[in-house]
């Protein structure tokens, strides 16, 4: 779990960083490294990986809301425009590989989960615009949609990642369905 902890920091540095110095790529190459180390690790990779993408889709759709409602802005890595960066995209990736092993203690603790989200949300972008990566356009309102957001959507990923967990330990058959030899 610390392992996952500190590669979710790796991952999560290299994104910023490398948005806010015009560096995109660079961030997203160390993110999708991380989420393929993670992903190859899992007793089910392919479960995890249908975590990791469903967080990237539900990023994508999140933070192209608060792009198109003008709240926020990207310095770098757009490839289409008034969508996510990649980067921020390669940074859901790297946060859902967190759900199954270091946020796993957010199982049945849905309340946990919205608090986490509404305040570790708006104070991870605080955090990417105070190193560079994005600014607030409409501080107030992209603050609020963040916390609300992130309150609910926490919770969404956390249920996503128990219900495809690729790191749970496989269950064993049970004796009606072993074959007789």
């Amino acid at each position: 779990m610390l392992a996952n902890f500190a590669l979710f920091q790796v991952g999560w540095f290299a994104c910023v960083l490398g948005g806010a110095h015009d560096w995109p790529w660079a961030g997203t190459g160390v993110a999708l490294a991380v989420v393929a180390w993670h992903v190859a690790r899992a007793a089910r990779p392919r479960e995890e990986l249908i975590v990791v993408l469903a967080s990237a889709a539900i990023g994508t759709v999140f933070d192209s809301a608060l792009i198109a409602a003008g709240w926020v802005g990207y310095h770098s890595g757009t490839l289409v425009p008034g969508t996510a960066p990649h980067w921020l995209v390669a940074m859901w990736m790297v946060f859902a590989t967190t759900l199954n092993l270091s946020l796993r203690w957010l199982r049945g603790h849905p309340l946990a989960a919205m608090g986490l989200g509404a305040i570790g949300g708006p104070l991870a972008y605080w955090g990417g615009a105070r190193l560079g990566a994005m600014e607030f356009v409409v501080p107030v309102a992209a603050t609020a949609a963040l916390a609300i957001g992130w309150a609910v959507l926490t919770p969404v990923l956390v249920r996503l990642a128990r219900r495809y967990d690729g790191y749970a330990p496989a269950a064993p058959a049970s004796a009606g369905s072993q074959a007789i030899p």
